[in-house]
């Protein structure tokens, strides 16, 4: 069992920057991939990035490279994702996730994760 919490969302006006933090406790946090996904009214929960478990290797949906920045530190139990250069389409409801299932490698689909966060506002200004 993994669970994951997710904070640091918030409101910001287009341009600015955010740091989400998602939490994990229960199974080692070291085994598993992790990724963020984000939601926006009406639409499909869509991938934004993903890291592996040892977080040297990760990947990014297009819209958001060289803007977003995924990591990960493994001692303190925590995944971040650091939001520069925001737009207004960036607005949506972020969740983190967890693939404990093989193999363990950054995902950029749903089904492949299997434990969620409850998510986290985030919403930009024009």
């Amino acid at each position: 069992q993994v669970q994951l919490v997710e904070s640091g969302g918030g409101l910001v006006q287009a341009g600015g920057s955010l740091r989400l933090s998602c939490a994990a406790s229960g199974r080692s946090f070291s085994t598993y991939a992790m990724g963020w996904f984000r939601q926006a009214p009406g639409k499909e929960r869509e991938f934004v990035a993903a890291i592996s478990a040892s977080g040297d290797s990760w990947r990014y949906t297009e819209s958001v490279k060289g803007r977003f920045t995924i990591s990960r530190d493994n001692f303190v139990k925590r995944m971040y994702l650091q939001m520069n250069s925001l737009s207004p389409e960036d607005t949506a409801v972020y969740y983190c996730a967890a693939k404990i299932r093989r193999p363990i490698v950054p995902g950029t689909v749903t089904g492949e994760y299997d434990y969620w966060g409850q998510g986290t506002q985030v919403t930009v200004s024009s």
